[in-house]
């Protein structure tokens, strides 16, 4: 049985980070994605409203966190995967902000992952398509940015995955870093043969996919073995809202707006034997709190579903 993860963001307290894994236990989750993005967020990051919370010594944030990696330990709770803050680069930031984010954010974000005993962390490609006028020059900053935390990778046995995104333009959403399955496989694999590791791999995002209009089947059938973990949510097709999977239907006959049964398709045919991870916190904000682990409950529910019909 393929094994079920979630969040940490609204479920684990900072001063009592235990209960929040016992109850990721309770609902069904033996897997978390450790939510590092929640220290520094993304909305405060754009405003250059960077607060001081990786400025603190590797030491220091370990100390922070050690309470975190012991309550998961005790409840049998495996950090199977972590996500960057994002963004890593501001178009239009000053030096100072891009400085920040790529020689202290960065690098103290893969020293947390080592900590955690964590295989995987997610980063967002540099969205600068617009920018710089194309997809090609796009990649190539990002893989700039690569290389300066790919050895660390490598030293630390951590796999760092690149993840399909969205962007915007004149109010449309267009597709942003990553949602070319080919160049992505094909990126991928030569950045692990210059290294030498299995140091570069994929996040495939079903919510990202869904506003874009990608095929799922064919997406993750092409990155075959390059996917690493999932990003597993639900939305409109209009608006990244993070939701539960079947929440949606695209016409009053309910059929889903999402694409699931390719998604199943997808992982069957690569056989994937990796953590069904649901990207899924905002949802926890539409229920009292009295209903949390009924809600994390569900979500499993639905986790178990796919595993079976992943599984065949």
């Amino acid at each position: 049985m393929l094994r079920l993860g979630v969040q940490t963001n609204n479920v684990i307290e900072d001063n009592c980070p235990q209960d929040g894994f016992a109850l990721l236990k309770r609902a069904g989750f033996s897997c978390a994605d450790f939510s590092l993005n929640g220290y520094l967020k993304n909305t405060d990051v754009y405003k250059s409203d960077i607060n001081q919370f990786f400025s603190r010594s590797v030491q220091d944030l370990e100390a922070f966190f050690g309470s975190h990696k012991q309550g998961a330990a005790e409840e049998g709770i495996l950090i199977s995967q972590m996500h960057m803050p994002y963004p890593i680069y501001v178009p239009g930031g000053d030096k100072e902000l891009n400085d920040y984010l790529r020689e202290v954010v960065a690098p103290k974000s893969m020293a947390l992952c080592s900590f955690f005993q964590c295989p995987y962390i997610v980063i967002h490609s540099y969205k600068l398509a617009l920018y710089l006028g194309s997809e090609r020059r796009e990649w190539e900053q990002t893989e700039q940015f690569l290389d300066t935390i790919l050895p660390m990778a490598k030293e630390m046995g951590i796999t760092i995955c690149i993840e399909n995104l969205y962007d915007s333009v004149g109010g449309h959403l267009v597709e942003g870093p990553c949602c070319n399955a080919v160049k992505a496989a094909e990126r991928i694999d030569r950045i692990n043969d210059k290294y030498h590791a299995e140091i570069l791999g994929f996040c495939f995002d079903t919510g990202h996919a869904n506003l874009i209009g990608v095929d799922f089947e064919n997406f993750i059938t092409i990155l075959g073995h390059r996917l690493k973990v999932l990003h597993i949510h639900d939305n409109d097709g209009r608006q990244d809202l993070h939701q539960i999977p079947f929440t949606f239907t695209a016409t009053r006959e309910n059929k889903s707006s999402t694409d699931w049964d390719g998604f199943i398709r997808g992982l069957r045919n690569i056989q994937f034997d990796g953590v069904l991870s649901f990207e899924t916190a905002p949802v926890l904000n539409a229920f009292p709190e009295g209903m949390k682990e009924t809600v994390l409950g569900f979500i499993a529910q639905i986790g178990k579903y796919f595993a079976e019909q992943i599984n065949g």
